[in-house]
C-alpha cells in the first residue's frame, strides 16, 4: 500500500482567493478532511492508503469544492487527478442526492461532470483512479476514447453515467451520433490543457465549451498557462483562482542526470546494462519504427520489453502499460506522442535513447521519474554527432554535467546513481 505524503508546501487558499503558490505557503501536511472533503470520500481515500494531500491538492481542493473556477499549474505526476477528481465527485454526489428520484439516466447520456484530456492512455489512467471512488459514492464513471470499440462505449453510456472521462475526438463523435450531450454539465475539467493545445485539440475543446447550456464550474490544469491556454482561460473561465506548484528547476534537481557518449555498435549493450540494474526502465525514442527496433534488440539482450506507439492496437498499448505499471514488464519503450500524459508509479530510470527535440521535451520525458519528491535517474545516450545538440539542451536547463564516454563492459553502468561524473572525464 502506498501512502501519499505532502512533499512540498501546501496550505489554505489565500484570503483574496486569486492566486497562490507553494513558494509562499507554510510547509505542513494537509488532511483531506481539513480541506473540506466529505467523510465518505476521506474514508475511501484512506482505504487506498491516501491520507494526506500533495501540494496541488492542498492548494486547489477547497476552492474547487466552493464551486470556483480553478487554474492549476502543475506537471504530470504532481497529483492533479485527485486535485480535480475529489471535488468533482463530491459536488456531483451532492447534485445527484438533491435530484433524488429525478436522477434516473436518460438518453442521450447527460453527465453532470466531464474530464477532457488529450490521450487515450491518460483517459484510462484517470478513469482507473476516479471510477472506484465514484462507485463508493454511488456514482458511475465511464471513459470514452478513440482506438476502442465505439459501440461498446455507447452501451456503457446508455446504462447511465454521472462522470465522463473523454478524449476530444471520441467525445465529438459520440455527440454527433446523439449518444451524449454536454448541455447539462455542472463541472468541466480540462486536464493537460497545454498538451491539448500542442496536439491541435483547441477547436474541439471550444466545441465542447460552446455547447454548455447551464452555469458550470471549470477546472483547468496545465504545466503552462500561456499562449492558447491563456486565451482559453480569458475567454471561458469566470474569475478563476490560480494555484501553482513546482517549477522546471525544482523538477530537474530531483533527478540524477547522466550523459553518456556511446558508440553505435555498442549502444544497445550499454542500454541493456543500465536497464538490468533497474526494476522499471522507460526508454524514449523519436519514431515508431525505432521503438519496435529497440524492443527487438533489447529482447536479444535478454530483457523483456514492449513498445507503445500510435500504430499499435489500443488493447496492446493498455496491456503493455498495465504490465509495466504492475512490475511484470521491466522495460517500456515509448515515442514522445504515446507517452504524453502518462502517469506511471515508481519508474526507476528514464533513458533518452534518441535526444529530445529541445529542453522542454527533455523535462517532459524525464518527468516520468522523480515524482512526488522521490529521486530518479535520467540517462542520455549520446552518439558523437549528437554532442552539440545535447550540450544546448543542458545549457537551457542550467545543467553543467560532463558527457562521459562508456562501453558496455563499464562496471559503473550497474549503478549510475552512485557514480558522480567529474569534469576531467568529459569528452568535450
Amino acid at each position: 500500500m502506498t501512502v501519499q505524503a505532502l512533499t512540498g508546501a501546501g496550505a489554505d487558499s489565500p484570503d483574496d482567493g486569486t492566486e497562490s503558490s507553494t513558494d509562499d505557503m507554510y510547509e505542513t501536511a494537509r488532511t483531506f478532511e481539513s480541506l473540506g472533503v466529505s467523510e465518505e470520500l476521506t474514508k475511501a481515500l484512506a482505504d487506498q492508503g491516501i491520507v494526506s494531500a500533495f501540494p496541488i491538492q492542498a492548494l486547489t481542493i477547497a476552492d474547487a469544492l466552493a464551486g470556483r473556477d480553478v487554474c492549476g499549474k502543475a506537471k504530470t505526476g504532481s497529483g492533479k487527478t485527485l486535485a480535480f477528481g475529489v471535488p468533482l465527485l463530491q459536488r456531483t454526489k451532492a447534485t445527484r442526492d438533491a435530484q433524488g428520484a429525478a436522477a434516473a439516466p436518460v438518453r442521450p447520456a447527460q453527465p453532470l461532470a466531464l474530464v477532457l484530456l488529450p490521450t487515450r492512455e491518460l483517459a484510462v489512467q484517470v478513469h482507473d483512479v476516479l471510477a472506484p471512488l465514484a462507485k463508493t459514492l454511488g456514482l458511475r464513471a465511464v471513459a470514452v476514447y478513440g482506438g476502442a470499440d465505439i459501440d461498446r462505449q455507447v452501451s456503457k453510456l446508455q446504462k447511465g453515467v454521472d462522470v465522463v472521462i473523454a478524449t476530444p475526438g471520441r467525445l465529438i463523435d459520440l455527440g454527433d451520433r446523439g449518444e451524449i450531450s454536454v448541455a447539462q454539465l455542472e463541472t468541466l475539467v480540462l486536464d493537460e490543457a497545454d498538451r491539448m493545445a500542442d496536439m491541435g485539440f483547441m477547436p474541439q475543446v471550444e466545441w465542447v465549451l460552446r455547447r454548455l447550456e447551464t452555469p458550470h464550474q471549470t477546472l483547468l490544469f496545465s504545466a503552462t498557462l500561456d499562449g492558447a491556454v491563456d486565451r482559453l482561460v480569458q475567454r471561458y473561465l469566470t474569475e478563476p483562482v490560480f494555484h501553482e506548484v513546482s517549477s522546471s528547476t525544482q523538477t530537474v534537481t530531483l533527478m540524477e542526470h547522466r550523459f553518456i557518449q556511446v558508440h553505435q555498435m555498442d549502444k544497445v549493450k550499454v542500454a541493456a546494462a543500465i536497464a538490468r540494474s533497474q526494476e522499471k526502465t522507460l526508454f524514449f525514442v523519436r519514431t515508431k519504427r525505432g521503438a519496435d527496433r529497440l524492443v527487438e534488440n533489447l529482447e536479444k539482450e535478454g530483457l523483456h520489453a514492449a513498445a507503445i506507439h500510435g500504430d499499435l492496437r489500443q488493447a496492446n498499448r493498455e496491456r503493455a502499460l498495465a504490465d509495466f505499471s504492475g512490475g511484470k514488464l521491466p522495460v517500456l519503450v515509448a515515442t514522445d506522442v504515446a507517452a504524453r500524459g502518462l502517469h506511471i508509479e515508481a519508474v526507476d530510470a528514464v533513458i533518452h535513447w534518441d535526444p529530445p527535440e529541445d529542453h522542454k521535451a527533455y523535462l517532459h520525458r524525464s518527468g516520468r521519474t522523480a515524482r512526488a519528491g522521490k529521486a530518479g535517474i535520467v540517462v542520455s545516450l549520446t552518439l558523437w554527432n549528437q554532442l552539440v545538440e545535447v550540450e544546448v539542451i543542458q545549457r537551457r536547463l542550467g545543467l553543467r554535467i560532463p558527457i562521459v564516454e562508456m562501453f558496455s563492459n563499464d562496471p559503473r553502468l550497474a549503478n549510475l546513481a552512485e557514480w558522480t561524473p567529474l569534469p576531467e572525464e568529459g569528452v568535450l
